[in-house]
C-alpha cells in the first residue's frame, strides 16, 4: 500500500527534476557560447577565432529558437543568452565592424524570437487539433460501440469487450454468459408504441446494472435481447444471479399511467465447461435460451449438450410440419366426453395425430409446442377446426364438438371470421362448437381477446375453460367471459397427489359451477372408483380412458351408433 502511494509521486518528482536539469543545462550552455564569443571580441582575438565563436553562438541560438519552440521560454532564453553578450560586446567596442555586428545581431534577435513564437503557435494549434481529433475519434468509437436507447454496449461493443475480458481471464476462474430475451415484448411495441418500448428497454437496462456484479459486461444484443458476461467461481453463484435478474425484470413498470409487467427467458453457458471460445459460448447460451422459451418462458436454463440434439429434432419437425397437412399425414381423433348421470356421450374433443411415413406416430407433445413457437399453429388450428367440423356435422344434433384453441390463434387477424367460415362450410351449427381456452390466454388478454370471444359468442359458439386449477384460476375470468363449462385438470383426478385436498377442491369448484349454471368436466378418468368419486363430488361430465381413448372419426361414429342402438333396445 505504501509503495502504491509513493511510486506515482516519486515518478512525478523525477520528471520535474529532469526538466529542471534540462533547463539549467540549456541556459548554461547558451550563456557559455555567448560569453566566449563576446570575450574573443573584447580581447580582439584573431579574426578567424572571432568569426568561429560568434558564428557558433549565433548558429546555436538560431537553432534552439526553432528546436525548442515548443517551450518558448527556453527557446527565447537560450537565444538571448547566446546573442546578448555578442550585442553588448559589439556595442562597447571601438571597432566599427564590431558595432555593425552588434546592430545586425540586435535585429537578428527579435526576428528569431518572432519565428520561435510563430512555430510555437503552429505547434500548439496542431496539437490542439490532434487532441480534438483524438477526442472525436474516441467519442465516435464509443458511440459506435454503445446502444443509444439503453446506454449499454451494443453488439460491436460487446464483441470488442469480450475479447479483452477473456485475455485478462485468470486460468482458475470460469466465465459465464447470460442471454436474456424479453417475453412477448413485440406486443408492447405494437400496442403502446415504440417510444414506450424504448423506455421499457431503458428501465430493464437500469435494473440489470443494479443486479449484476460491478465488473460484469452488459450489452443490448439487439431488439429485446440482452447479454451479460461475468467471471464466476461456481454454478451456484450463477443460479443466484439468474434468479435475482428474473425477479428484478418481473417487477412492474409504470410508464405514463400504464402498469406493465415484463417477463424474461434466459439461457446460461459457461467457459470452459460449455466451450473454449466466444462463439461456442454464445451458441450454448442461445440454445439454453431457446430451451427456456420452449419450456414455458419466464425461467432460466443452463446449457446441456442434449439441447443440441433437441434443436435438430425440433427443426426437423418444423420443416416437415408445414408439409404434413398437404401430404395428409395428420389425422383428427375424437375422445368422448360422457354425461356422468346418464352415461351418454355429450361431446367429442378433437385431438390431432401425426403419422409420419418414416418416424411413425409423433406425439402432440413433440410437435404442438414447435407449431406454437413457429406460428404454424395458426394454420394447423384452422385446419383442425375445419376437418373436425365436417365430421361433427354428421353426428346427432345433441352431440357437440370441442376444439382446443391456441393463444396465437386467438390473436391472429380475422381469427373469429376464419372459425365461423369453417363451421358454415362444414354445415355445423355454431351452438354445437365449443372452444376450449386455457387460463394462459388471459394473462395477456387485451381488446383483441375480448373482441374474439364476444364476436363468436354472439353467433352462438360456446366456450370452456380448460385445465382449471393449474394456472391462476382467477374467478374474474368466469365473471367476465361467457364460459359454459369448466374442465378440472387431470392432476386433481388421477395425479400423484390425489387425496382429501384434491377431492375438496373438486367439490368446491363443482359447487361454484352449479351456482353459475356451468357444467364441470373431470379429465383423466381411468377407473370406476375415480368416476364414482368425481360424480359424488359434483362433476357432471367425465373424460378419460375409462370411457374411451381418442379414436378415428369412423370409430367415433360407431360409438354413437352403438349408444343409439343400446338406448333403443332399452326402450323397446
Amino acid at each position: 500500500m505504501v509503495m502504491a502511494y509513493l511510486l506515482p509521486r516519486l515518478q512525478s518528482l523525477k520528471k520535474s527534476l529532469l526538466e529542471l536539469l534540462f533547463e539549467v543545462g540549456a541556459f548554461a550552455y547558451a550563456g557559455v557560447c555567448g560569453l566566449i564569443a563576446a570575450q574573443c571580441m573584447v580581447l580582439n582575438a584573431p579574426s578567424s577565432v572571432q568569426t568561429l565563436t560568434v558564428a557558433n553562438a549565433m548558429s546555436y541560438g538560431a537553432a534552439m529558437a526553432s528546436r525548442n519552440a515548443g517551450r518558448p521560454a527556453i527557446a527565447i532564453g537560450q537565444l538571448v543568452l547566446a546573442a546578448g553578450p555578442v550585442i553588448i560586446a559589439g556595442a562597447i567596442s571601438p571597432d566599427l565592424a564590431h558595432r555593425v555586428l552588434a546592430g545586425i545581431t540586435a535585429l537578428f534577435l527579435p526576428a528569431m524570437i518572432s519565428i520561435s513564437v510563430s512555430i510555437f503557435e503552429v505547434m500548439r494549434t496542431s496539437i490542439a487539433a490532434a487532441e480534438t481529433s483524438t477526442r472525436l475519434a474516441e467519442k465516435m468509437q464509443l458511440l459506435a460501440r454503445t446502444d443509444v436507447v439503453t446506454g449499454l454496449y451494443n453488439r460491436a461493443g460487446l464483441n470488442h469487450h469480450l475479447v479483452e475480458r477473456l485475455m485478462r481471464l485468470q486460468g482458475n476462474r470460469k466465465f459465464a454468459l447470460f442471454w436474456l430475451d424479453l417475453d412477448r415484448f413485440k406486443e408492447v411495441n405494437d400496442t403502446l408504441g415504440h417510444p414506450v418500448g424504448d423506455r421499457v428497454l431503458s428501465e430493464i437496462a437500469t435494473r440489470l446494472r443494479k443486479q449484476c456484479p460491478p465488473d460484469a459486461t452488459i450489452a443490448r444484443f439487439g431488439g429485446d435481447e440482452f447479454i451479460i458476461a461475468c467471471e464466476t467461481d461456481s454454478r451456484g453463484e450463477l443460479e443466484t444471479l439468474a434468479a435475482s435478474l428474473l425477479e428484478a425484470i418481473t417487477q412492474p413498470i409504470r410508464i405514463d399511467g400504464d402498469r406493465l409487467q415484463i417477463h424474461s427467458s434466459m439461457g446460461i453457458a459457461m467457459m470452459p465447461d460449455d466451450g473454449n471460445d466466444i462463439d461456442s459460448l454464445m451458441q450454448g447460451a442461445d440454445l439454453a435460451l431457446y430451451h427456456s422459451k420452449v419450456n414455458g418462458r419466464n425461467q432460466f436454463s443452463f446449457f446441456d449438450p442434449s439441447m443440441t440434439r433437441d434443436l435438430v429434432r425440433r427443426r426437423e419437425i418444423e420443416s416437415e410440419l408445414r408439409l404434413a397437412i398437404q401430404r395428409e399425414e395428420l389425422s383428427i381423433y375424437f375422445q368422448p366426453i360422457v354425461d356422468l348421470g346418464t352415461g351418454r356421450i355429450r361431446s367429442f374433443e378433437a385431438l390431432v395425430r401425426w403419422f409420419h411415413p418414416e418416424k411413425g406416430e409423433l406425439k402432440p407433445d413433440e410437435f404442438i409446442p414447435v407449431a406454437e413457437e413457429t406460428g404454424v399453429i395458426i394454420t394447423l388450428g384452422n385446419w383442425i377446426t375445419a376437418q373436425a367440423a365436417k365430421t361433427a356435422a354428421q353426428w346427432p344434433e345433441d352431440v357437440t364438438l370441442c376444439v382446443n384453441l391456441s393463444p396465437l390463434q386467438l390473436r391472429a387477424p380475422g381469427a373469429a371470421l376464419g372459425i365461423l367460415g369453417a363451421i358454415r362450410e362444414a354445415g355445423l351449427k355454431p351452438s354445437r362448437l365449443e372452444l376450449e381456452i386455457t387460463e394462459s390466454v388471459f394473462l395477456e388478454a387485451d381488446e383483441t381477446t375480448d373482441n374474439f370471444i364476444r364476436q363468436l359468442a354472439a353467433e352462438g359458439v360456446r366456450f370452456a375453460l380448460d385445465d382449471f386449477g393449474t394456472g391462476y384460476s382467477s374467478l374474474g375470468y368466469l365473471d367476465k367471459y361467457p364460459f359454459s363449462k369448466i374442465k378440472i385438470d387431470r392432476s386433481f383426478v388421477s395425479g400423484l397427489d390425489v387425496g382429501r385436498k384434491s377431492d375438496a377442491i373438486i367439490r368446491a369448484v363443482a359447487e361454484m359451477a352449479n351456482t353459475l349454471e356451468m357444467e364441470i368436466v373431470a379429465e383423466g378418468l381411468e377407473t370406476v372408483e375415480q368416476v364414482r368419486a368425481v360424480r359424488a363430488a359434483g362433476c357432471t361430465l367425465g373424460q378419460g380412458y375409462y370411457f374411451s381413448r381418442a379414436v378415428p372419426d369412423y370409430l367415433a361414429a360407431l360409438l354413437l351408433v352403438q349408444e343409439h342402438e343400446g338406448a333403443r333396445r332399452l326402450t323397446a
